[in-house]
């Protein structure tokens, strides 16, 4: 399989089941750098963030501790939740679910146990996380979408889950705060998530 850098690459066929696809998904040896999930019954390999996002994971995660219901914990470290009724399987960037979810031996979370996503775009990425998986959080009950959008350099909170994906939704731009609906009523502090500027070359350079 060759590893596209610019875009997410397609490894596997509509002509597989999704228990067939995920069977694939926990053999699969995913090069260092990249990711793997399941999206609209292909397997989608795609390149890790630039370095800035970690500082801003670390951000979103370190305002949301405080406010995290009784049992849920909050991490950016990589996991796969699988959703079976909607055949899609994500490793989302941010996300919140209850320590039940990750006891077992397993590879695979059950994505019913999340009370909160967070993915934070890129040019390959960005489509897929407006689109389909706003569509699937929402479909599968998850109380929170957070869609960062490191381009454009503004946050979209989503909320009211329902059976076409979010009822509500509000866009704010990067260095302003925005709210975080229940469970977690809480503020969300958005200064900091813009890309670093990189320093000016002096002339002749």
């Amino acid at each position: 399989m060759t590893l596209m850098m610019d875009r997410p690459v397609i490894a596997g066929t509509q002509s597989r089941g999704f228990e067939d696809l995920l069977d694939v998904l926990d053999e699969l040896n995913v090069p260092d750098g990249f990711k793997a999930e399941i999206i609209r019954g292909n397997i989608v390999v795609s390149p890790w963030s630039k370095a800035y996002y970690l500082d801003v994971m670390d951000l979103v995660c370190d305002q949301l501790r405080p406010y995290l219901p009784d049992e849920h914990r909050v991490t950016a470290s990589p996991a796969l939740y699988v959703f079976p009724g909607i055949e899609r399987a994500y490793g989302p960037d941010i996300h919140v679910a209850h320590r039940q979810a990750r006891r077992h031996t397993g590879h695979r979370l059950d994505g019913e146990g999340l009370s909160f996503v967070a993915e934070l775009t890129s040019p390959s990425t960005r489509d897929n996380d407006l689109t389909d998986k706003a569509e699937t959080y929402g479909k599968a009950g998850v109380p929170v979408y957070l869609i960062l959008g490191m381009q454009l350099e503004q946050a979209t909170v989503m909320w009211g889950s329902c059976a076409k994906g979010y009822q509500g939704r509000v866009t704010k731009p990067f260095g302003e705060k925005i709210d975080i609906p229940g469970p977690f009523d809480c503020m969300l502090d958005t200064e900091g998530f813009q890309a670093p500027r990189e320093p000016e070359q002096p002339e002749g350079e």
